[in-house]
């Protein structure tokens, strides 16, 4: 089970190489933000392949958890908002949202009580490990989910606004990939929270892999249709 997640951490550490390469070639910050969360996304993974080549430790899922449960989404959905909203601003504030959000999510997650028990299991559950109600359990449903609804609505959004051009109709199809692939990965915590390793592994691997390729048809550049001379 641990060859799953470890493509998945291939593949997000390949998405934000070539996310690094075309953000310093066009300075484009949302792209910036986007390899960031895709850094965290494939140090989660990793963390899922140690805790599924061996037993789980404490150290393990406090990665997998702070890096890919909570701060993976948020920075996807800022970098969603710096792509939309191309203002000065924007960015810098984004930088401050997100640097509060991190470091709340470190404080809190690896000052948590852990259930030693619980981390036998095969895929551990948030639940049982650091307990029901508790606020490192509850870090997900108050950032992640919030954070998710912002990528998706603006994913819908950018594809709605240039629907119907044929000339950006890499661009549409590739944003409605990427929404699609950030929709698997949402669905896959289903699989986490039952402890079933192999589907939240699929999962890991069919979402990363999907918004790679949006992100790839999207950036397919075309010439734009010519004017009408009539």
């Amino acid at each position: 089970m641990w060859i799953l997640p470890l493509a998945a951490a291939l593949v997000a550490f390949a998405f934000a190489v070539l996310l690094l390469r075309r953000a310093e070639d066009r300075r484009r910050p949302y792209r910036v933000l986007w390899a960031i969360a895709m850094v965290l996304y494939g140090a989660a993974s990793t963390a899922v392949v140690l805790g599924a080549a061996n037993e789980w430790s404490r150290a393990e899922f406090l990665v997998y958890w702070a890096l890919g449960a909570v701060l993976n989404v948020p920075f996807l959905a800022a970098g969603e908002i710096a792509l939309l909203f191309r203002r000065s601003s924007v960015v810098p504030a984004a930088a401050v949202v997100l640097t509060a959000v991190s470091i709340l999510t470190i404080v809190v997650v690896s000052g948590a009580s852990v259930d030693a028990g619980a981390l036998a299991r095969e895929l551990p559950s948030g639940k049982r490990v650091f307990g029901d109600g508790s606020t490192a359990f509850m870090l997900p449903q108050l950032i992640s989910i919030p954070s998710y609804l912002v990528l998706l609505a603006g994913a819908l959004w950018s594809a709605w606004t240039i629907r119907g051009r044929p000339e950006l109709r890499d661009r549409f199809v590739g944003t409605l990939l990427v929404a699609l692939g950030a929709t698997v990965i949402a669905m896959g915590s289903a699989f986490a929270a039952a402890g079933e390793l192999a589907a939240f592994s699929a999962a890991l691997l069919a979402g990363i892999a999907t918004m790679f390729w949006g992100f790839l048809r999207a950036s397919r550049s075309r010439a734009p249709a010519p004017r009408s001379q009539g």
